[in-house]
């Protein structure tokens, strides 16, 4: 595919002859005699480097450089003049241009400058496309739900993400809680650094401090050589964590530190090492009254609750599990190499009224079982044997399991009711009533 050049030059036979020179090389060449026909020249397609006069009509071309990259970031631009000065140059850099050069000297060096800058325009589209594939992966929206509850836990997100605050996200099992920090670091100036994840609850008590701070080599028994801690991982990024109502009172006091003046050491070392990471911790803990008990340093609650984000159960947006199963049906049907299943309506209505005390979590759980075990659609006969808050009984009720019996012969028979009727030894006439009683299809 052939780069894209722009030349804009009010002086036309040398912006022709320029434009010839390009195109020889194989490159694709546009014209622009002024700032404003330009500008319409990058809003109409993705060029990779604008070859400028400093002096046009309507615009100067140092200051113009801004222009462009406002509306085109991955777009690299070199700048032509007649008469150069230092000032021009070094403010010319500064506004993002790629390079500067002399009218007279630009016919040896342009072609070579302009390769090197069609590289840098491509690494430029590279790490754009990353960023903004990690974006879609991991940013908000990602976050599934048109409910009152969690778009304005979202809106809460999104204002606090620009910030450096500490945050401390609350919630129970299953509500997103990760997936929140992760959101909110994508969204961050931070985005571009690393996003470190520590689980205080998945390591041993003895092993966290190491995991956290790091260590120097022979301060335990088999501590051969130095290590680095997550905090150092985390430099200048986010630190994510997780289940922070688990560490040990001698680590709060650490970890006060550190959110206090970013300072730490290493375990068995003498040297202060700092850290500027941001700190957004979870729990599925009432840590007030953790703290209040006793069993939680209070003031390092206080400062991990600078800003505190409560994350709505699954039960306070139930209008989102209809959305939620479907994604959770596409998903484990593409993990499972299954066609997308149907969806019977007692299915759906049956996870609307389910008490889901692992949230999020556990509806994707009983959602991936019931793809696995489902042949062309999912019915209730696929959710977990306990799956038994309806709003309309449970699977205990005689009325339910009438009702999913009756469901499974018709299926057994292909939908052929008398052959259904002769298998449940009933009339014809009262399978009908049956059917239209429990609204069967």
């Amino acid at each position: 595919m052939q780069s894209t050049v722009l030349i804009i030059d009010d002086e036309e036979k040398l912006r022709q002859l320029l434009a010839k020179i390009i195109s020889l090389e194989g490159f694709h060449v546009l014209e622009a005699k002024d700032g404003k026909m330009g500008l319409k020249r990058i809003e109409e397609e993705f060029i990779q480097v604008v070859i400028c006069d400093v002096k046009l009509p309507d615009v100067n071309g140092v200051e113009f450089i801004k222009k462009i990259k406002e509306r085109s970031p991955a777009t690299e631009v070199i700048l032509l003049t007649a008469f150069g000065t230092i000032t021009d140059g070094v403010r010319a850099m500064k506004n993002g241009a790629f390079d500067y050069l002399v009218k007279g000297d630009d016919n040896e060096k342009i072609i070579p400058l302009l390769h090197k800058a069609i590289d840098k325009s491509a690494l430029q589209q590279r790490i754009y496309h990353l960023e903004n594939s990690l974006h879609q992966k991991f940013g908000f929206e990602t976050i599934l739900g048109t409910s009152h509850a969690i778009q304005q836990t979202i809106s809460a997100a999104r204002k606090v993400a620009s910030t450096d605050t500490t945050i401390l996200l609350l919630g129970g099992t299953g509500t997103g809680k990760e997936v929140f920090a992760r959101a909110i670091h994508f969204e961050s100036t931070r985005k571009s650094k690393p996003f470190v994840a520590l689980n205080c609850s998945a390591i041993a008590k003895d092993l966290l401090e190491s995991e956290l701070f790091g260590h120097a080599a022979g301060a335990f028994t088999g501590a051969e050589k130095d290590k680095k801690g997550l905090l150092e991982e985390a430099q200048d990024g986010t630190f994510f964590l997780d289940e922070i109502g688990e560490l040990s009172t001698e680590l709060q006091a650490k970890l006060l530190r550190v959110l206090e003046n970013g300072e730490f050491y290493r375990v068995g070392d003498s040297k202060l090492r700092k850290t500027s990471a941001r700190f957004i911790a979870a729990t599925n803990r009432q840590l007030s009254q953790e703290a209040e008990a006793g069993r939680f340093r209070s003031d390092l609650y206080f400062r991990l609750s600078v800003f505190q984000l409560q994350l709505p159960s699954l039960e306070e947006r139930q209008s989102d599990i209809p959305l939620l199963a479907d994604y959770f049906i596409r998903k484990s049907a593409e993990k499972l190499n299954k066609p997308i299943p149907k969806v019977h309506h007692d299915f759906l209505r049956a996870l609307q009224h389910h008490s889901w005390k692992g949230n999020i979590r556990e509806l994707k759980n009983v959602v991936e079982r019931a793809v696995i075990l489902s042949e062309d659609e999912l019915t209730t006969e696929h959710l977990p044997f306990d799956f038994n808050s309806t709003k309309e009984g449970n699977v205990f009720d005689l009325v339910t399991v009438e009702k999913r019996h009756i469901q499974k012969v018709l299926k057994h028979t292909l939908g052929n009711k008398a052959e259904a009727a002769r298998l449940l030894n009933i009339g014809l006439t009262t399978l009908y009533r049956k059917i239209e009683e429990y609204k069967l299809t």
